[in-house]
């Protein structure tokens, strides 16, 4: 009677442990050495960061005009706002570009949070909400399609959030399958194909699996950096893995392992907050192994 009271008491309870061992499954990633990383936005005001601009005119899905430029930002389009009594960053999308970091970063684990906004500009109308976070971003502003620089791409898109983009000559080794469509997606038993503006199959790699919130809700982006070795990660759960990450550049390519952070102004109104960074050694043998 006592065994079967234990068992009915355990049936009980079991929902519950199934929810918070997920949850901790979840946020295990979040877990940050305070005294090892660094706040890389103050919760003030964007010291640290530039912005950059390019051409500011667009019709029928061409820019032109000559663009604004680095620190040249009159319409506000990088500002910090007040969001639920929280400083977060505010990207308007008004003007394409980029908030980029004033310092470079190799061998980290970056943590932020994401969330729509509700203003979309014209190039974006009927179209899905867009930015995205850049990492390893080297070289000239404006080198990818007038706008951001040589990098490898965290897609922050809606429906696309995780999806890699090689910017400007940026290029990885990701393991894929094709999806019913024909398209690339990550697999982690796949088979090892280069992503690039100069291969076979393009630069753009579709993540595997979608883990991202409803429109409106906050969203936790993590990126692992190590050597030529990349994570990324979206609520805590790992949804693709670069290896030998490089870049192309006049027939010849190289590693691409350190870089500035870019945050995307791509015709939509999103919100940043909480940007961490901590140096790391490794990374964790868990998360490469997609867990």
């Amino acid at each position: 009677m006592v065994y079967l009271k234990y068992l009915q008491k355990m049936n009980r309870l079991l929902p519950a442990l199934i929810f918070f061992s997920l949850l901790s499954s979840a946020c295990n990633h979040r877990l940050i050495n305070e005294n090892n990383s660094q706040n890389l936005f103050n919760g003030k005001n964007l010291e640290g960061w530039n912005t950059y601009i390019g051409p500011p005119n667009y019709a029928q899905d061409k820019f032109s005009g000559t663009p604004l430029g680095l620190n040249n930002d009159p319409n506000k389009v990088f500002s910090v706002a007040d969001v639920n009594g929280e400083k977060v960053i505010r990207i308007s999308g008004e003007n394409y570009g980029a908030l980029s970091t004033e310092k470079e970063f190799e061998n980290y684990h970056l943590t932020l949070d994401f969330k729509w906004g509700t203003l979309v500009h014209p190039s974006k109308i009927g179209r899905k909400k867009d930015s995205g976070v850049l990492y390893h971003s080297v070289g000239p502003n404006g080198a990818d399609f007038g706008f951001w620089m040589r990098s490898q791409e965290f897609q922050v898109q809606e429906g696309d959030c995780g999806d890699y983009w090689g910017c400007a000559g940026g290029m990885a080794d990701i393991k894929t399958m094709k999806n019913a469509k024909g398209e690339y997606i990550y697999a982690a038993n796949g088979d090892l194909n280069s992503f690039g503006e100069k291969t076979k199959i393009g630069r753009h790699c579709i993540k595997n699996p979608d883990m991202e919130k409803p429109t409106g809700e906050w969203n936790t982006i993590e990126i692992y950096c190590k050597g030529d070795t990349s994570v990324h990660i979206l609520n805590g759960v790992v949804n693709m893995i670069l290896y030998h990450n490089r870049q192309y550049d006049n027939g010849n390519e190289s590693p691409l392992a350190k870089g500035k952070i870019q945050l995307q102004s791509e015709g939509s109104e999103v919100f940043y907050k909480n940007i961490r960074l901590q140096e790391i050694k490794n990374i964790p043998k868990g998360v490469l192994n997609g867990k």
